[in-house]
């Protein structure tokens, strides 16, 4: 670490839990980031700001005006631009020194080969079709999966850790169903609740990552932003889920 990198981080660098060591795991970490929504908008910039090595973005879509109400990673200029591209765009002028690889056809194929190259997963997609796929292979690949939602005025966070034993996988949470589509489009969400959320989605990886505190395994916390108020429930591991049962 160079003095250009002591100065960019000294804020972070002078916490007790953080210092030099845990600055330089930062900068060897790999996290794949999966969404560049609105929750990957606000992740992949405090994940790139507060120093991880390398970003893998994961996103097919492409930006549009509907998009930039919460999406803030992107601007009017990005219309029509795939959002990985966007986002990329945006992490190297805040931090030229992060690594990005940008994906645009992240599949049932080639997932297990990304998720293994990462440390760590962040989930910040709008279906549960590919949050089930992300889920399956964190656990294949025995990776911790962030994963976060957010609707209306509410959201969610937990981290999953189901090739552990005693914790459970997002599927011990949350069982396919077919007519189950409900997402931002379809019943709306308000920008600042968006931003919350994906601020602490990026919190809990750094944490994850440094073992610090409250690390959410086998713990659901549920935020309504309408109230302000912040609850946790414990989420068992499902002894018949197909997924994490040993």
């Amino acid at each position: 670490m160079n003095n250009t990198d002591l100065l960019r981080y000294s804020r972070q660098i002078m916490l007790p839990q953080i210092d030099i060591e845990g600055q330089q795991i930062l900068t060897n970490i790999t996290i794949l980031l999966v969404g560049l929504g609105g929750l990957g908008s606000i992740s992949s910039i405090y994940l790139a700001s507060s120093g991880i090595g390398h970003l893998i973005i994961a996103d097919f879509d492409k930006v549009e005006l509907s998009n930039l109400q919460r999406q803030i990673v992107h601007n009017t200029n990005d219309i029509d631009k795939y959002k990985v591209d966007s986002a990329k765009d945006k992490i190297l002028k805040i931090n030229p020194n992060v690594k990005v690889t940008t994906i645009k056809d992240l599949n049932q194929k080639n997932i297990d080969y990304w998720i293994d190259k990462s440390d760590i997963v962040l989930d910040g997609t709008d279906n549960f079709d590919t949050r089930f796929q992300i889920n399956t292979a964190c656990v294949k690949n025995k990776t911790p999966l962030v994963s976060a939602a957010v609707i209306r005025f509410e959201g969610q966070l937990s981290v999953f850790k189901g090739y552990k034993q005693d914790l459970p996988c997002y599927q011990c949470l949350y069982q396919p169903i077919n007519d189950r589509q409900e997402n931002c489009s379809t019943s709306g969400v308000m920008a600042p609740v968006v931003g919350m959320i994906g601020s602490l989605q990026a919190l809990q990886a750094i944490k994850v990552i440094l073992k610090l505190d409250e690390q959410l395994a086998g713990k659901l916390m549920l935020i309504d932003a309408l109230d302000l108020t912040f609850r946790k429930v414990k989420i068992s591991k499902n002894k018949t889920c197909e997924i994490c049962k040993k």
